[in-house]
């Protein structure tokens, strides 16, 4: 993922997003139950050969959930990490389903957001080129 890696991360603004949705995102992070259900409804997850790191839940918790358990306390490396889970393993199309009722959709886009706020981007050069 590209960024500007000369740019300090900004905790304090981070932890500020995440204090802005801590009761919405811990009652996430607490109620998943950790089923697998909403890996069914997640497309990639079924082109990825039902690759565990394409479930919505693992993807939640490896993302927003890291950011949290960290209290946004993550160098430039662990959010480059991070924008690559929630980037490219996620498309937010909002099919993914989750039958404790948790808005994983909602959740990426926090994540993306945290992301685009200490300048870390998806760019589409970072994509491996094929072959010739």
């Amino acid at each position: 993922m590209s960024s500007n890696n000369q740019a300090p991360i900004n905790h304090e603004e981070v932890r500020q997003m995440l204090d802005h949705h801590k009761d919405k995102m811990k009652t996430a992070l607490r109620v998943c139950a950790h089923c697998s259900l909403c890996a069914d409804s997640c497309f990639l997850y079924h082109v990825h050969d039902k690759d565990p790191r394409y479930m919505p839940s693992h993807k939640v918790i490896n993302s927003l959930g890291k950011l949290y358990k960290k209290k946004g306390k993550i160098d430039r490396a662990g959010f480059e990490e991070i924008s690559d889970i929630v980037w490219r393993r996620c498309v937010l199309c909002t099919r993914c389903y989750c039958p404790l009722g948790i808005d994983i959709p909602e959740m990426i886009a926090l994540a993306r957001s945290i992301c685009r706020s200490q300048d870390v981007y998806f760019q589409w050069s970072d994509l491996e080129q094929p072959a010739e």
